[in-house]
């Protein structure tokens, strides 16, 4: 009894040291590294918290900059009149699917490229890799895109939303660097030992093993996407084949034209403000993003540190 209560004041006096020397080496670097993050997260969040008010106060409030973090004269008329257009329903409908078939197509298409590009036996891989990286850095520009998709008989179709786009450089590298720096080649030569190919080695050993990153670049893709809209402005003409940002776009802008108006109209005197409505519209198209993130979270942080440590 005597040799455990000594052994339980030791565990004791070791916890208490251990803290107090805990609390000891918290130095003035350590504030200030503690004040730059809440800097850092501030800066994230209070504007969101500013647009959320925004976007359910009224114009008058909005109008007069007395609208911070807090909404006065709460209402939710903008909100009603984003919800008043059918065809908002159908413009978020078909973004979710465009954005599905985007992530979809471009993690496959970032799959076939980085996979091959991360084994030292690809035979030219430094002159691929070259090749692969070049659009990251040089672009046509938007007249000889739209001439090319007018030769490929895309413009203003489903696909001229999804296939320009589908491959990006960055996410490519970003996978490679992960394969290379996550994936030890033992497991594979003990695959081709045993008679597997080089898809069945991608399928059933290399993809399981890589669900931060495959998560980490769908949520890159599908962000991209779903905020994007310069390309369904330029090359599409159908009101079937608009986003919800591009009817968004037009809502906001219309919008504005109003406003313009009535100051024309009443000499001066503002009865609608598209600050308001613009809120709201970013609320609209935010919101489902939010909600995806924390699911991915765990998996975002850790396949951004692990793709970006070797290169």
């Amino acid at each position: 009894m005597a040799n455990t209560t000594d052994v339980k004041k030791k565990t004791e006096e070791n916890f208490s040291s251990g803290g107090a020397n805990a609390v000891n080496k918290f130095k003035i670097s350590d504030a200030l590294m503690i004040l730059v993050i809440v800097i850092l997260c501030a800066t994230c969040v209070f504007p969101f918290i500013h647009v959320a008010a925004k976007s359910i106060s009224g114009n008058t409030a909005v109008m007069s900059k007395s609208v911070y973090f807090w909404p006065k004269d709460i209402t939710f008329d903008a909100f009603k009149q984003v919800f008043a257009d059918e065809s908002m329903t159908y413009s978020m409908l078909f973004s979710v699917v465009v954005t599905l078939v985007f992530t979809i197509l471009g993690m496959i298409v970032c799959t076939c490229a980085a996979y091959p590009l991360s084994k030292k036996r690809l035979k030219g891989r430094s002159t691929l890799s070259f090749i692969l990286m070049v659009p990251m850095y040089f672009t046509a520009g938007i007249i000889p895109q739209y001439i090319l998709y007018y030769q490929l008989h895309i413009l203003d179709t489903f696909w001229v939303l999804i296939l320009p786009l589908i491959y990006s450089p960055y996410n490519m590298l970003i996978m490679k660097n992960f394969f290379q720096s996550t994936i030890p080649d033992s497991l594979e030569e003990s695959a081709f030992l045993d008679g597997a190919t080089n898809i069945q080695i991608l399928w059933k050993i290399v993809l399981p093993l890589s669900k931060p990153i495959i998560a980490t670049l769908s949520l890159f893709y599908a962000v991209g996407r779903w905020n994007a809209y310069a390309d369904n402005m330029y090359y599409t003409r159908s009101s079937e084949l608009k986003l919800i940002q591009y009817k968004l776009y037009q809502l906001v802008a219309s919008a504005t034209e109003a406003q313009n108006a009535s100051l024309a109209d009443t000499g001066g005197v503002v009865q609608t403000t598209p600050e308001v409505l613009q809120a709201a519209c970013i609320m609209f198209v935010t919101v489902p993003i939010i909600i995806i993130y924390p699911f991915l979270q765990k998996y975002f942080v850790k396949g951004t540190m692990v793709g970006a440590v070797k290169g």
